[in-house]
């Protein structure tokens, strides 16, 4: 698949065809460049699919598209300082400085733990680690975590206490046409992540049924044998439900049980206790038989997967919901061999290497616990410093920003991530951000979170800053610069290691290279979970991908647990919770619709990239809020007017949508617009206790018409739009 020919920036440099991968998703497909003629005589750039192991040469729109927003005229191409209220250019000298001294006024004054940290999902492996170094020793604060908390965290804290381990799948992509039934629960993969739907058509074809668990008809339920239209928000209860139907009807692996897991026994006495079945379905709402269909479907096949996404995992109660899920691969016996596993399906580029190396507040590189005593000494002896300099865990991303709005966080570093538009409760986080003594931004563009900033500091892009990045199924790829950075933009890493010079901590930060970087993280991840010491750069270049854990003896090879797993006794943990409905999903007179998020095809994230694609924009250039026909009818509401949406954390807009594919009580928008047009306005400020995880997909909420309302042009992303004011 080709893109159509794109003009390059304005200075008229042609581009160094060659070999990169996509910017975008967990899939990190490759992209062959390749330099064309207009037909005006400039020069232009074309996208294909390169082949490769993940896509297998397929490329999706956005990355037939990605070029262009790189170079496109809106990227920040030099330093901004924030002078009288304006942003307006400086040099690199200036910029720094002030940095720097925006970071010691506020330790000095405040103590170290004045600074935050707020990294992305999508940065390299290398600034991942170095973007955790350079806070904990640099700046010597606790406070640092990134927006893949908003991604991965119920499924890597769920998949860390069953097995010992969090990787986004425990099998290969080339192992899915041989399962014999794959559920997808809150996945619309025909959409977020299209180059792997071949993987599942090719199972089809082999016969396998595939069972879709989501409250909307995405395109994925099309292609499914069977599926759940679930409330949203009731994900765990359905799967409990379908435990108790494979207990019941003897489709649990009696053998692997007691061979590989213990906690089970535990688990059946819950079982039978919990609600009947059609309480539970009734609770879920769908039909019992479609439960007992599902769960004999995947409890009678010889192979199968379940895989996981941001539908099950973003809710309050996210970890024990994916735990539930867990359950029933355990039960069955569906782990460590081909055709068999879990997969948490990873929403961002580096979602799965972002959260392993350090950039998260409670986690070292490699995986490690920050509170281990014994990963604290390895990490200090490679970076040359005593146990006792390291700080300890910070908090959550969303609980930074309650910290900022306390004024206990002074200053803040944000680098590849937009907080103003991905958090919950926009109106706080806006508050907050407006307090700080000092905000720095690293970015391409001058997001909604960079127009607030008081310095601004201008980064490569996907194109001109070599590194590594692990996809979803834990394959670490080596992505190649193929041009030179645009104007006075500067790689991440360069500015952190200059930061840190500057700060006086100049040992551990003289690096002239991605891989010098990469060296000590392999270094500092040798032994640890997520093992990268036997990878090197040669051996990505001559290999395409290598799968972690990978250390002084080889690699996994992709499977996960043949043997066993990740605790220390070998064996995997049943969960075992009471059974509980959480108030947080219930809804009201006053507040009568839940409201759910998600993606759609054309954008990523905030949208601060792939509003700057002129084809990208066209295909989706606004919000939207689908609505079914019955709910419409009932407030009032028409197709493609604009609507109002209230929660008790605040209000957004959008254009209506009419459409029979979601459930009558359920309403969807996307997550790719700011301003007005921000779901996050609306999302509430509530946390899962245990990995912090807000409940983006269960927002009570009521929608009314506001075709009559008075509009007013605001900035979202890199387009002027219509949309209604408050």
């Amino acid at each position: 698949m080709s893109s159509p020919l794109t003009e390059t920036e304005a200075d008229g440099r042609a581009f160094a065809a060659g070999q990169t991968q996509c910017p975008f998703c967990s899939v990190q497909c490759k992209i062959k460049l390749e330099d064309a003629p207009t037909p005006e005589g400039g020069a232009a750039l074309r996208a294909r699919g390169d082949d490769n192991a993940a896509s297998e040469g397929r490329l999706c729109v956005k990355g037939q598209q990605a070029h262009q927003h790189a170079v496109s005229r809106e990227r920040l191409r030099y330093p901004m300082i924030r002078r009288e209220g304006r942003l307006v250019r400086t040099s690199w000298a200036e910029a720094m400085e002030a940095a720097v001294k925006l970071f010691a006024d506020s330790a000095e004054q405040y103590g170290p733990d004045s600074v935050g940290v707020y990294g992305g999902g999508s940065l390299t492996n290398e600034t991942a680690y170095l973007l955790g170094k350079f806070a904990r020793l640099a700046l010597g604060t606790k406070y640092i975590d990134y927006n893949g908390r908003f991604c991965m965290s119920a499924a890597a804290s769920a998949g860390s206490k069953t097995f010992g381990l969090d990787r986004g799948l425990t099998f290969r992509l080339s192992d899915i046409p041989q399962a014999s039934c794959i559920i997808l629960a809150g996945t619309n993969l025909a959409e977020c992540q299209p180059t792997l739907m071949p993987y599942f058509n090719r199972a089809r074809e082999n016969g396998a049924s595939i069972i879709v668990i989501d409250p909307r008809a995405t395109s994925t339920a099309a292609a499914s044998d069977l599926h759940l239209a679930v409330r949203p928000g009731t994900d765990a209860a359905l799967a409990a439900g379908m435990l108790q139907v494979l207990i019941e009807e003897g489709l649990v692996d009696e053998t692997f049980i007691d061979s590989r897991t213990r906690g089970f026994e535990e688990l059946k006495q819950r079982t039978f206790g919990q609600m009947p079945l059609a309480q539970t379905a009734a609770f879920c709402g769908v039909d019992e038989e479609s439960i007992r269909q599902a769960a004999r479907l995947y409890g009678r096949a010889p192979t199968g997967m379940i895989l996981t996404a941001r539908g099950v995992e973003q809710q309050t109660d996210g970890h024990l919901a994916v735990r539930e899920f867990l359950n029933l691969v355990l039960a069955t016996g569906k782990i460590g061999r081909e055709g068999c596993g879990y997969g948490a399906i990873t929403g961002q580029g580096n979602g799965q290497g972002g959260r392993e190396h350090g950039q998260k507040a409670d986690q070292l590189p490699g995986y490690r616990s920050i509170t281990n005593t014994a990963d604290r000494a390895y990490i200090a002896s490679v970076w040359g410093v005593e146990p006792e300099r390291i700080p300890g865990a910070g908090v959550s991303a969303y609980e930074m920003m309650e910290r900022i709005h306390r004024e206990e966080i002074r200053t803040l570093l944000v680098m590849g991530s937009n907080p103003l538009v991905s958090n919950p409760n926009i109106a706080l986080v806006e508050e907050g951000l407006a307090k700080l003594d000092g905000l720095i931004v690293a970015d391409l563009f001058l997001s909604e979170t960079a127009l607030l900033a008081d310095i601004v500091l201008p980064v490569t892009s996907y194109l001109e800053n070599e590194g590594t990045l692990t996809n979803l199924e834990g394959r670490v790829l080596l992505r190649e610069a193929v041009r030179p950075a645009i104007g006075e933009a500067r790689h991440d890493w360069m500015i952190l290691c200059e930061a840190a010079q500057r700060l006086g901590c100049a040992d551990g930060f003289h690096f002239l290279s991605a891989e010098a970087i990469f060296d000590e993280l392999r270094l500092a991840s040798r032994g640890g979970l997520a093992d990268y010491y036997g990878i090197t750069y040669e051996r990505l270049r001559q290999e395409e991908g290598v799968y972690w854990p990978c250390g002084e003896q080889g690699g996994s090879g992709g499977l996960m647990f043949e043997q066993g797993f990740a605790h220390e006794d070998g064996r995997a943990v049943f969960s075992s919770p009471p059974q509980t409905v959480s108030d947080t999903k219930a809804v009201s007179p006053a507040y009568p619709l839940i409201l759910t998020n998600g993606r759609v095809l054309s954008h990523y994230l905030t949208g601060v990239q792939t509003h700057r694609s002129p084809v990208l924009e066209a295909r989706e250039a606004a919000a939207f809020l689908e609505i079914h026909p019955s709910a419409a009818g009932r407030i009032g509401v028409r197709e493609g007017e604009w609507v109002r949406i209230e929660s008790e954390a605040g209000t957004f807009y959008a254009r209506s949508r009419l459409t029979s594919k979601i459930r009558e009580d359920t309403v969807f928008a996307p997550m790719h617009w700011g301003g007005v047009q921000n779901v996050n306005r609306a999302t509430l400020p509530r946390l899962d206790p245990h990995c912090k995880m807000p409940g983006f997909k269960t927002t009570p909420v009521r929608v009314t018409s506001c075709a009559a309302a008075p509009v007013e042009a605001v900035r979202l992303g890199g387009s002027l739009v219509r949309s209604p004011q408050g």
